[in-house]
């Protein structure tokens, strides 16, 4: 399996608009500054999840982005797809010419990982992660993080 660092930011990413888009849009560089995640890299990922229907922007002063859908409808394997991730655990991409054009001894037992993998996926939505109180946790602690970096480069 090889899910990259563009599929984890997704999640992140959607994560954190999932918990701090209660009403109002919420803009890419709040997200970046939670994260520290790069903004250039954010404004690339969300114009994926834009096109893939699980955000959308609102422009103009106040602008920034809001969830699609509501966070219950949306799980993580949508993320993972609309970044174009893959979760397959084989080394042939699922095609079966893993050796020299012929199936390898444990294809089927990577394939079946990358079902389990992708059935995980499906099953867990913003929603239910949100509502974890070890992700509200860590939530708290990182919006604290970013007020006190704000409060001390204030004049």
């Amino acid at each position: 399996m090889r899910l990259t660092t563009k599929g984890r930011y997704a999640v992140t990413a959607m994560l954190d608009l999932a918990i701090n888009a209660d009403t109002a849009p919420i803009s890419l560089g709040d997200i970046a500054r939670r994260q520290d995640i790069s903004l250039a890299y954010l404004e690339q990922l969300f114009a994926r999840l834009r096109r893939a229907g699980l955000v959308n922007s609102v422009r103009g002063p106040g602008g920034g982005y809001l969830l699609a859908q509501a966070p219950g409808a949306i799980c993580v394997s949508s993320i993972v797809d609309a970044v174009d991730e893959s979760v397959d655990a084989t080394r042939c991409q699922g095609l079966s010419d893993c050796q020299q054009g012929d199936t390898c001894l444990t294809h089927h037992l990577w394939c079946e990982l990358s079902g389990q993998i992708r059935r995980f996926l499906d099953a867990v939505t913003l929603e239910q992660l949100s509502a974890r109180p070890d992700i509200q946790h860590i939530a708290r602690r990182q919006q604290v993080r970013v007020d006190d970096a704000i409060l001390a480069s204030a004049p």
